[in-house]
């Protein structure tokens, strides 16, 4: 357990995890109300990145003929993977960092 609360007055590790457990809401929501903990709000930007380009990745897929099936069930394997390593990191209260997603959350939060 993390001993440092967020604004929320969850515990940092439980507002981080809720990020990813409640894709873009849960993401959106603890964005909008943390103020304090960057760790929160790391793994909200992460989370919204991540997901985001799976989203976009599954829109993408369906207008690519005979391969987009496949390739939407890669993506929807690579988003619940994802979903499932992040939930597990956040809850240990670590700073996983995702290749892209992870650079774009670094970089916006220069700018919180």
């Amino acid at each position: 357990m993390s001993p440092f609360k967020s604004s929320t007055g969850l515990d940092e590790n439980i507002a981080g995890a809720l990020c990813y457990f409640f894709g873009f809401i849960g993401a959106i929501l603890l964005l909008a109300l943390e103020k304090r903990s960057r760790f929160v709000m790391f793994h909200a930007l992460q989370s919204l990145f991540a997901f985001g380009a799976v989203v976009v990745g599954h829109v993408l897929s369906g207008l690519i003929p005979l391969l987009g099936p496949l390739l939407a069930s890669l993506l929807s394997l690579l988003g619940v993977a994802i979903w499932v390593i992040m939930l597990a990191a956040t809850l240990q209260g670590k700073w996983l960092k995702l290749p892209l997603a992870g650079d774009l959350a670094e970089k916006q939060m220069r700018k919180l």
